[in-house]
């Protein structure tokens, strides 16, 4: 009987942002203050897994307070690709003040939010695209093993759009918070999804 290769996606800690402004791919830190989840959530996560992630601050600070618990992790293998969404023009910014400024992107983007690109962005039918060859890769080049993946709430959408073969868009309906664990299986091609946006409290 073949073994699964299994995926343990976890989004990153928390951006501190009172306003309420688009990250996308900012590269900002994350607040790794809340121990007691961080140690519940390392609790549930394998040994001897192969690591991933995106190589932005946000996930590379949130695998350094989880090793701080006392969890085994490998250095991690980066994989760009599994970077968070590109807003463009809009990063940094907030929905609020791009509607109070009548931003002439915005109507198109809101009428198809999983295909519309943001003004030198791309949208999130992009980033399933550029995923979708990360995720086949790693199963295949580490079949039977377990593979941790510290990334972002995009990633992880696409990851499940991937493994459920839904349309971006339903995708997008998923909710991803941070520090929750998301659980997807492959063997032999299929997916079987575990889990999504487990919280470890």
């Amino acid at each position: 009987m073949m073994t699964p290769t299994r995926w343990w996606w976890v989004r990153h800690a928390p951006v501190p942002d009172p306003e309420g402004r688009i990250t996308g791919q900012l590269d900002l830190p994350c607040d790794t203050s809340d121990e007691e989840l961080l140690a519940a959530l390392a609790k549930q996560l394998p040994r001897n897994a192969l690591l991933v992630e995106s190589g932005m601050m946000r996930t590379s600070q949130t695998i350094a307070a989880l090793e701080a618990t006392g969890v085994p992790l490998v250095p991690s293998l980066v994989e760009p690709d599994l970077i968070e969404q590109d807003f463009g023009r809009w990063q940094g910014h907030g929905w609020a003040e791009l509607t109070t400024a009548k931003d002439p992107d915005l109507p198109a983007f809101w009428a198809e939010p999983a295909y519309a690109r943001p003004p030198a962005g791309e949208s999130f039918a992009d980033v399933v695209d550029r995923v979708r060859p990360v995720v086949n890769r790693l199963s295949a080049q580490y079949e039977g093993r377990d593979i941790i993946a510290v990334a972002h709430a995009g990633t992880i959408r696409a990851a499940l759009a991937i493994a459920l073969d839904i349309k971006a868009s339903a995708a997008l309906n998923f909710v991803v918070e941070p520090l929750s664990l998301t659980r997807i299986d492959a063997i032999a091609g299929v997916w079987r999804v575990q889990g999504v946006n487990w919280l470890a409290l």
